[in-house]
């Protein structure tokens, strides 16, 4: 009997190491990825202007059916290990986490001064929605009644300070097989990466591994911090699912 190939849903707000994240499982040599592939479908439905708005809604699938049918059809280049890296509050339509339940879901989170801060630095405006820590919360519950278990929640700071350990838990979280290889890439950009790479991927671009976490303590206007301090009670209640290490 041929076993079933391995789905990770990673459920991500903007600016929390979500594209390393990517990097990492890319690694693998038996995983494929998939970059947010509902971003063009809730801009479409939306309207919100962000950044190559336009670009990215051409160059995607934007039918909310046809894209989680491809997310739940055959795995790209027959791999094993499919990670999609998915942000929550791009699920503006009738498809959510409940159409996925064979996935393994997955929470990356960060504290939200540090992700207020550098999402502030790409563009001028931002709100507490579009970071999308409400909506993370809504799908860890969703998950948990899915699974019966605790949803598996990761901290990027905690992934930064000793990458190694914390993908070991989350592969055992996940039940798949620990890969050194995750700890490692080539730089420079890949098919993979949404259109959008080219605005919001500068830094990942450079990198051939997980960076050292930054000790500097963000710096918010006062209106950036009313945003900051809107989420952090949902980043307390992820925080309370924190995977920990092995």
């Amino acid at each position: 009997m041929t076993s079933q190939p391995v789905r990770i849903a990673m459920w991500s707000g903007p600016r929390n190491i979500s594209t390393a994240m990517m990097r990492s499982f890319g690694s693998r040599s038996d995983c494929a990825v998939t970059d947010e592939p509902f971003y063009g479908a809730f801009l479409k439905k939306t309207g919100f202007k962000q950044p190559m708005a336009d670009q990215i809604i051409a160059s995607m699938d934007c039918d909310w059916t046809s894209v989680k049918n491809t997310m739940l059809g055959p795995v790209p280049e027959g791999k094993t290990v499919w990670y999609q890296k998915h942000m929550p509050h791009h699920m503006v339509d009738d498809v959510s986490i409940a159409d996925f339940p064979n996935h393994r879901h997955a929470f990356l989170i960060r504290d939200p001064d540090h992700v207020v801060a550098s999402y502030a630095a790409k563009r001028v405006e931002v709100t507490p929605e579009d970071l999308g820590y409400e909506r993370q919360v809504e799908y860890c519950d969703r998950a948990a009644q899915m699974t019966g278990s605790a949803p598996i929640v990761l901290d990027s700071a905690e992934i930064l300070k000793a990458p190694e350990k914390h993908l070991q838990s989350l592969c055992a979280a996940l039940d798949i097989g620990w890969d050194p290889a995750m700890l490692a890439w080539k730089s420079g950009p890949r098919d993979t990466d949404g259109i959008w790479a080219s605005h919001w991927y500068n830094r990942v671009l450079d990198t051939t591994s997980f960076a050292a976490p930054s000790d500097r303590t963000p710096i918010l206007t006062a209106s950036q911090q009313q945003i900051a301090d809107q989420c952090r009670k949902f980043y307390n209640q992820l925080l309370g699912f924190h995977l920990k290490i092995l």
